[in-house]
This record gives structure tokens, sequence and C-alpha cells, in this order.
């Protein structure tokens, strides 16, 4: 049986717990142990997207693509919601298609980060139009993938579509 829109809500917020650690981890290193590390922040919006990209959006997507993929099998939220995501032959969902399926599910997560840093870099210029097609964009793919989930027949979002996946219940 599919797994319904809210009990996939329920596994990711179990996986963000786990996500919130480790932003907490790594907001005390930068503040604590290691504050010459906010210096990568401040002096480009390339350096600043890239230093957090591979801070904060590489090693959560990486999180996924190994726990939910036939290496991991389930990410600690998914364990705990009883759900797991399997290909269309009902396998084990493979690497590559995870790697698909978390770079779908977490482009208007890095989107946002993008628009955030040009946003705060305009300062109190107005919104340039391409920001703003940008954040409909963002909007409009976060609303797609939880209608796609809410309504389609196997529940699936447009990611687990694209990327030939299903969550199911065990």
């Amino acid at each position: 049986m599919h797994a319904s829109f809210l009990l996939r809500l329920k596994a990711f917020l179990l996986d963000y717990l786990l996500i919130l650690v480790y932003l907490a981890i790594l907001f005390i290193i930068a503040l604590f142990l290691m504050p010459s590390i906010r210096l990568l922040f401040q002096n480009s919006l390339i350096q600043a997207q890239m230093f957090g990209f591979l801070l904060i959006t590489l090693p959560v997507s990486l999180y996924f693509i190994i726990t939910d993929s036939r290496i991991g099998k389930q990410s600690f939220g998914k364990k705990r919601a009883k759900i797991r995501v399997l290909n269309q032959k009902g396998e084990p969902a493979s690497v590559l298609q995870m790697t698909i399926r978390t770079i779908i599910k977490f482009l208007p997560w890095e989107l946002s980060h993008f628009l955030a840093y040009r946003l705060v870099d305009l300062g109190d210029a107005s919104v340039p139009f391409p920001y703003t097609l940008l954040g409909v964009l963002i909007y409009t793919l976060m609303f797609s993938y939880i209608l796609t989930a809410l309504f389609t027949k196997k529940k699936q979002s447009l990611y687990d579509i694209i990327s030939k996946t299903q969550v199911v219940k065990l």
C-alpha cells in the first residue's frame, strides 16, 4: 500500500530533527570553535553559496541518497514511520534513482538559498523581476510536490514520478 502524504510528512519531520541537530552542531562550531568559518559567507555571493551548499545541502542530500537507497534501505524518519522508498518493481531504489529524486526534491530548498543570499545583498533596493520569478518557481515546485503526493493514484510526488520511485507502507 502506498504511503499517505501525512505519513510521508511525519517521516520527513523526524528526519528533519536529525538535520536540525546537524545544523546546531555547525552553528556551535562556527560560533565558538572556528569563528573564522563565518568569513566564508561574507566575501562574495558565489563563495557564500558554494560553502552553504558544501556544508548544508550536500551532507543533507547525501543522508537521504544513502539512507533511502538500497544501501541503507530507510532513513531514520522512514523507519519510525514504517515506510520505504522503492522502485517501480517494488525493489529498493538504486543510488542513481535516489540521487535524481533527492536533487529534484531539494531543488526548491537550494533555489531559496540562492534567492535569499541575493535578497540580503540587495539591501533596500527594489527586488528585480527575475528574483520575483524565481520566488514564484520555488513556490510552484513546492505546491506541485504536495499536490501530486496528495492526488496521484500512487500518492507519488512529482520527484517520485520523475525518478520512477514510490513510497510504500511496510
